[in-house]
Order: structure tokens, then C-alpha cells, then sequence
């Protein structure tokens, strides 16, 4: 059932990043929130409506902004076919959004909130332009794209393996990925729907991937019935396309530093963006304060899988980066 925001803040809006039009839901009690920006997975793969669905409680404290990026969502155009979007594009666009919320709210910095993908434009974004963040958080963080692929398709196996789905076996086997490039498309949604239903994506609620991302899609609040099919075929074309980016990623070895505070929020039982390879990241990392907190109950997504520990983890995270920045 769709719950009715109370929050006197409540609206969508068109705004324009380096030419390209694009659609953010803002969510809060008060204009003078410190704003927190989510960036979503994929690529293309939106989340506005778990997360208002399951966070929405953030709005008394914070004011929310979910962004449908270029190509994404309700921010599908045909036009993104034209050619292969680059990821510095998507970090273009976040800088560009973060400017705007500054100075809508009026505020020096704001803080962002990334999952999977998000965290791919995330974290070049906060430590190439850190003069607008506050802080820095984030779930399913990517790490290594080739080593994230690897161990990720090696979980599939061996639970398919363990579980006696010959079927998933025989689909899996000879189709792994090549340095994080799997032979097909079709290969990795196989690799995708296996690595759901065994606990690696949603570790409670496991369903393949129609019942993991189109029934919330259809059943929560965020998107018309009109907007799924470009929702579909953004997710589709921008995973396809861009996945070769993706997995070029190696940020143990560029971002070694962040100059702001990190939060990490990590599901025990990830291997969409294998955990072990996060917290040695997170280990190395230099920044002025960090935080890990684990979701023994979590895989891929925390916020949704766990929510209200996630939404208390994130605020009581956030209360002490803000007392500290207005010290």
C-alpha cells in the first residue's frame, strides 16, 4: 500500500545537467534540512521509490533527494542510444545536481548516499570535488570490477553447485566473466537471477530478478505505470553498454584517500559487490573519520533489507559529522 508523505516538501522536478534534461523527487520537512543525495545503482537501475518507501522517516532530519540519472528512469530519453554514455559524464551530471542543491538550499555542502553503481561515480566524484560534500556513504561499494566479477560468479557456482541446481550449472558453467566481462548479455542476467535467488542480491527475500526489481517497481510509490517501460529499457541498454566501464574500475589503486567522513554500510552476505573486497578497501582508506557497520541480516542493499537499522545507523553517523562541521 502507498503511504501519503506528510512532509510539506514533496515534489518532483525537471532540472538541466551539462544539456541533458533529467527528473529529481525532492522529500523533506523543512527547506533548511541538511540535504542528502542518493545516487542509485545499476547503471540505470533507479531506486527512488524502496527508498522513499523505506526511509522515508530520514525526511524529519534531512531533506532527501532522489535523482533519476541521464538515461534512467523517469530521465529515459531515447536519445541516450545515441552513443555510449562515459562514466565521467555521470560524475559531470552529480557535480553539476550538487551545485544546484547548494544553492537551492542554501547550503556550502550536502551529502551523498551511494549504492552499487552510484558508488562507481560516488567516490572519483568526492575525492576529485570535495568542496561541496559533507559526507560520504555507502552500500554495495565497488572496489575492483574485474576481482568484484570473479568472486562474484564464483559464489553462483558453487551455490549452484551446493544446491543441486543442475540447470543453473549447466547455464553458469563456460560463462563466466573475462575480466569482468561476461560472454553475453544474457550470461550475466543468468549470473544476476542465480546470484538472487541464492541470497548474494536480497538475502531474506529471494525471488529472481522480475520479482526483485519490476514487482517493487510496480507496487511502490515513485513511478506511474506509464514510466516502466523506459525505466526497462534504460536498466537494460545502460548495464549492457556502459558494463565494460563499469569493471575498468580499480579504485584500491586511485582512491586512496577521501577528504571528508565515510560511512559504509555493508550486508554480511554481499557478493553482488563482494563485502571482502569493500572492507579492504575501507581498511586502507584515509580520511578524517570512518565508520563500518555490518548487516548480518543484509546482502546487496541494507536499506531496504534492514531499514530501520539502516536509517538510525546513517542519522546517528550524520548527527556527529554535523555537530563536528558546526563545532
Amino acid at each position: 500500500m502507498k503511504e501519503k508523505s506528510a512532509c510539506p516538501l514533496d515534489y518532483e522536478e525537471w532540472v538541466t545537467l551539462n544539456g541533458s534534461r533529467q527528473n529529481i523527487r525532492v522529500r523533506s520537512c523543512s527547506a533548511q534540512n541538511p540535504v542528502i543525495l542518493f545516487l542509485h545503482g545499476g547503471p540505470g537501475v533507479c531506486d527512488r521509490h524502496w527508498v522513499m518507501h523505506y526511509q522515508s522517516a530520514l525526511a524529519a532530519r534531512y531533506t532527501m533527494v532522489l535523482w533519476d540519472q541521464r538515461g534512467s528512469g523517469k530521465s529515459y530519453c531515447k536519445a541516450i542510444k545515441a552513443k555510449t554514455p562515459d562514466v565521467e559524464e555521470y560524475i559531470q551530471d552529480a557535480k553539476a545536481l550538487i551545485e544546484y542543491l547548494c544553492q537551492k538550499f542554501r547550503q556550502e555542502k550536502i551529502i551523498i548516499a551511494c549504492h552499487s553503481w552510484g558508488t562507481v561515480i560516488g567516490a572519483p566524484l568526492a575525492q576529485r570535488y570535495p568542496e561541496h560534500l559533507l559526507a560520504y556513504i555507502a552500500q554495495g561499494q565497488v572496489v575492483n570490477g574485474a576481482e568484484n566479477e570473479r568472486i562474484s560468479y564464483e559464489f553462483c557456482l558453487r551455490e549452484a553447485a551446493r544446491r543441486h541446481d543442475q540447470k543453473a550449472v549447466q547455464k553458469l558453467r563456460g560463462n563466466g566473466p573475462k575480466n569482468g566481462v561476461y560472454p553475453s548479455a544474457k550470461a550475466m542476467r543468468t549470473q544476476r537471477d542465480c546470484l538472487t535467488r541464492y541470497g548474494g542480491a536480497d538475502y531474506k527475500e529471494r525471488g529472481g530478478l522480475v520479482s526483485s526489481l519490476l514487482i517493487p517497481l510496480l507496487k511502490m510509490e515513485g513511478y506511474r505505470l506509464t514510466d516502466v517501460p523506459g525505466y526497462i529499457q534504460g536498466a537494460l541498454y545502460l548495464s549492457d553498454v556502459m558494463w565494460p566501464q563499469v569493471v575498468a574500475r580499480d579504485y584500491d589503486a586511485s582512491i586512496p584517500a577521501l577528504d571528508m567522513p565515510v560511512l559504509m554500510t555493508t550486508g554480511r552476505h554481499d557478493y553482488n559487490t563482494p563485502f571482502e573486497l569493500a572492507r579492504g578497501w575501507f581498511d586502507k582508506l584515509q580520511c578524517p573519520y570512518k565508520e563500518w557497520v555490518w548487516f548480518e541480516d543484509s546482502a546487496h542493499s541494507p536499506i531496504k533489507e534492514e531499514p530501520e537499522k539502516w536509517g538510525a545507523a546513517v542519522d546517528a553517523f550524520l548527527q556527529k559529522v554535523i555537530a563536528e562541521n558546526n563545532a
